[in-house]
C-alpha cells in the first residue's frame, strides 16, 4: 500500500523542512492504518458477545475460536485478537522474517517473501489442519494483510515448492499486476482461492482484512482463501501466454494448469457454493484511511493537499514521471493548486526487473523522480510501503 508524497513550496522553506514534513504526513498516514488498532477497533467482547464491526456472534455457539492467518502485518492483528480474547484463542499465522513479535496463545512460522519457502508450507499445513479439525462450534478467525498470499503456500500435490517458486519469480519478472500472479497462485495452491474456506465447513469462517489491494477487492487479498473465486484456469493460460511464460515456467505447472482448462482438475471454488453465504469477510484497514490521514496531516502543516487518487498502478517508472511532471506544473504554474502543496496518492505500481538490481516500487519511484527533478531545490519525494517493507529489503522506502 505505498503513499507518495511531494510537498512543494517557497525556495525559502527549505529542503530539510520540506523532509521533515514528509516524514511527519507519512507517519499519519502509517499511525492510521496500524493494523493492531484496526483491529482493536472492530473487536470487542460485550458479556456474552463477540462484537466483530456490525456483527454479533453469541460466544455459548462456540467451544473453540481458532485463529490462522498471513501477513507482514498479521503479528500485530494477530496481538490485538490477544488483548481482547486472551485465552479463548489459539492458532498459527505465518509472516515475514524478521516481522515476528511475542505471542502468548498464538503460535507464529517466519517465511519467505516474497519467494515462498518451505518454513511458508510448513506453517500453512499448520492452519489446514486446525481447519481441518474444525466443526460446526468452532470459529475460525482469519487474519489477512499485505504479502498475505507469498506467505501462505500450499502447492497442490503434483506441483513441487520449487517449481512454484520458479512460477512466482516469472511472473515477478515480466511485469505481471498483483491480479494475475495471485490468478495463477490461486490455482496452484491448496489455501488460496476460496479453499481455505472449503476445507473449514462447517465452521463459522470470519476474515478480517488490512488491504494493500487496489479497490479493496476481497478475492485479491490474500488471494482470497476465504473468499470465492473469479478467475479460472482458462484465465491462467492467457495470462501465461500474453507474457510468453510458456517455455519459461516449469512444465508441470503448465500441464497442470492446461489440465484444469480441460475440465480434468476441479476449478476453485466460486460463488455458487453455499458455504461462502455464512462466511464474513471485512477490510478493517485500508489506503483509503491512510491517505486521508495524510491529507489532514499536510494541511495542519500548511500545505494544500492534492489527493490524486488511491488506485495507483501501472510501471513504477511510468507513475514516477507523472507523479513528478505535476509537481513540476505546481512549482512553476501553481496549477492545479498553488503551493506550498502537497500531492498525495497511493496504490500498488509494478516494477518490471532487468538484470540483478535489488530494491522495490518505492525505492524506484524516488530515484526515477529524482533523477527527473535533476536536482530541484523546490520539490521533495517521499515514496513508502506503509507496511514496513519495500520490496525484498528492510527500508520502507526513499526520500529524495
Amino acid at each position: 500500500m505505498p503513499d507518495k508524497c511531494s510537498g512543494h513550496d517557497d525556495i525559502n522553506l527549505g529542503s530539510r523542512q520540506r523532509r521533515t514534513d514528509a516524514r511527519q504526513i507519512f507517519d499519519a498516514a502509517i499511525k492510521a492504518s496500524d493494523p493492531r488498532q484496526c483491529v482493536l477497533d472492530a473487536l470487542h467482547l460485550d458479556s456474552d458477545k463477540l462484537i466483530i464491526a456490525d456483527h454479533s456472534f453469541e460466544l455459548a455457539r462456540f467451544t473453540e475460536i481458532l485463529v490462522v492467518g498471513a501477513g507482514k502485518a498479521t503479528p500485530a492483528m494477530a496481538s490485538a485478537v490477544e488483548e481482547r480474547l486472551s485465552d479463548m484463542v489459539q492458532g498459527h499465522i505465518n509472516t515475514k522474517y524478521g516481522h515476528k513479535i511475542p505471542l502468548e496463545f498464538i503460535e507464529t512460522t517466519e517465511a519467505g517473501h516474497p519467494l515462498p519457502d518451505e518454513s511458508g508450507v510448513a506453517g500453512t499445513q499448520s492452519m489446514l489442519d486446525m481447519a481441518a479439525r474444525a466443526d460446526s462450534s468452532t470459529l475460525l478467525l482469519c487474519l489477512f494483510s499485505g504479502g498475505g498470499s507469498a506467505l501462505m503456500p500450499s502447492p497442490v500435490p503434483e506441483i513441487s515448492l520449487v517449481e512454484k517458486q520458479r512460477t512466482t519469480q516469472e511472473l515477478l519478472s515480466c511485469g505481471a499486476t498483483i491480479d494475475e500472479i495471485n490468478a495463477i497462485r490461486k490455482h496452484l495452491s491448496n489455501v488460496k482461492g476460496g479453499k481455505l474456506a472449503k476445507k473449514a465447513v462447517p465452521a463459522t469462517t470470519v476474515a478480517l482484512m488490512i488491504s494493500d489491494v487496489i479497490g479493496d477487492r476481497l478475492d485479491t487479498i490474500a488471494s482470497g482463501p476465504t473468499y470465492p473465486d473469479s478467475t479460472s484456469f482458462a484465465d491462467c493460460i492467457e495470462i501465461i501466454k500474453h507474457y510468453g511464460l510458456s517455455s519459461k515456467i516449469p512444465t508441470s505447472v503448465y500441464d497442470y494448469i492446461e489440465s484444469g482448462r480441460r475440465g480434468k482438475v476441479p476449478d476453485t471454488p466460486n460463488k455458487a457454493e453455499k458455504y461462502f453465504q455464512s462466511g464474513l469477510n471485512l477490510v478493517v484497514g485500508n489506503n483509503t484511511l491512510a491517505l486521508s490521514a495524510a491529507e489532514t496531516k499536510a494541511r495542519e502543516l500548511g500545505y494544500e493537499p492534492l489527493v490524486l487518487s488511491s488506485r495507483i498502478a501501472g510501471e513504477t517508472r511510468d507513475v514516477a514521471g507523472v507523479h513528478t511532471a505535476i509537481a513540476e506544473e505546481i512549482a512553476n504554474s501553481g496549477k492545479p493548486v498553488k503551493p506550498p502543496a502537497c500531492i498525495i496518492s497511493g496504490g500498488e505500481t509494478t516494477v518490471t526487473i532487468k538484470g540483478s538490481g535489488k530494491g522495490g516500487r518505492n525505492q524506484e519511484f524516488a530515484m526515477i523522480a529524482s533523477l527527473l527533478l535533476d536536482g530541484s531545490d523546490r520539490i521533495t519525494v517521499l515514496s513508502g510501503g506503509t507496511d514496513g517493507t519495500d520490496g525484498p529489503t528492510d527500508a520502507a522506502g526513499a526520500i529524495c
